[in-house]
């Protein structure tokens, strides 16, 4: 009787650790490949407890969540002989876990030397200026070239693949900062031009309107007057109207004029008499006829008689010549 309790206790004992040697727990972001004597089943095991043989099967579990995969700092020369250093990050996942485990060894490790293979290449077949301003489209080609040797051989999904960073030399980036710097001005300067031109166009049509409406010229000037009178300062405004500007330099022109019509018949004059010419007396203006009227030792006559009778007496120049040398 004893003999058969032990041996009843020892198949309890022997079938519950066949029992716990079959029982799998596979979580539900894995997936479960079973070997049985080394040799691959096609089920594909799911989340959940799953029972396997205990003796000749083995389970591996494969995790279908998206790794991250930092890929190293490579230094690498563009298309236009800049050298650079560049690190990236790579996400992927596993899409078929039989590929993932039988067609390579170690996937991880073999994602990071495909992502630093592919880095390399991509940078060399860009320029720095594409490689600093279009991300987008680096990433994109780094993408496509890890996928062709990742997705149908391995299993594996390249998600998406990013440069982290790109360090450049000391030198490259004094000449970078210079051209910024320059760029920024000609920006600066066309900004400003742009702005002076606004500016003229605006003033040209305020005095297309202040010429078309004169009381407009005249409220500006108040306007004027008002801003600088609100401050507290010493200075004094006083308008002066531009048409009496205007004013003046008529009258000064006509001036001059007359001044200089008045110099040339003086220079004529002195050239005659320089000459020896016997130059008229002006004329003197012959008033209106009056009625003359006798006055006691006066000559009876009109008073344009006397004056020309005056003037036809008077002594030429030759005259007096003629007196001096006598």
């Amino acid at each position: 009787m004893g003999v058969l309790i032990a041996v009843l206790v020892v198949c309890a004992v022997a079938g519950f650790v066949l029992l716990a040697l079959s029982v799998r727990n596979v979580q539900q972001y894995e997936k479960g490949v079973v070997f049985r004597f080394g040799r691959l089943l096609p089920d594909i095991r799911g989340p959940g407890l799953r029972v396997i043989r205990p003796i000749g099967d083995r389970m591996r579990k494969v995790s279908v969540q998206t790794e991250v995969l930092g890929i190293p700092p490579q230094g690498s020369i563009t298309a236009d002989n800049v050298t650079l250093t560049v690190d990236a990050v790579v996400y992927f996942k596993v899409i078929d876990p039989v590929k993932a485990l039988v067609n390579v060894r170690n996937y991880p490790a073999a994602v990071s030397q495909i992502a630093q293979t592919s880095l390399r290449s991509v940078i060399g077949r860009a320029d720095l200026d594409t490689l600093l301003s279009d991300r987008d489209h680096i990433n994109a080609e780094l993408k496509k070239v890890m996928d062709a040797p990742t997705e149908e051989p391995w299993g594996l999904r390249i998600e998406r693949v990013e440069i982290k960073d790109i360090a450049l030399p000391e030198s490259m980036m004094r000449s970078m900062s210079k051209q910024a710097e320059a760029e920024r001005e000609r920006r600066a300067r066309v900004i400003a031009a742009d702005g002076e031109f606004q500016a003229s166009q605006r003033l040209t049509d305020a005095a297309a309107t202040m010429a078309d409406t004169p009381g407009a010229l005249q409220l500006r000037l108040l306007q004027t007057v008002v801003d600088v009178s609100a401050e507290k300062n010493s200075t004094l405004v006083m308008p002066f109207p531009v048409e009496m500007l205007r004013f003046f330099e008529h009258q000064s022109r006509d001036s001059d004029g007359e001044s200089d019509g008045r110099l040339v018949r003086r220079s004529e004059r002195h050239a005659a008499l320089s000459a020896g010419a016997v130059i008229p007396e002006p004329a003197m203006p012959v008033p209106a006829l009056v009625p003359s009227v006798s006055l006691p030792g006066e000559r009876v006559g009109s008073r344009a008689e006397v004056a020309r009778e005056r003037r036809d007496n008077w002594p030429t120049r030759r005259d007096a010549e003629e007196s001096l040398s006598g």
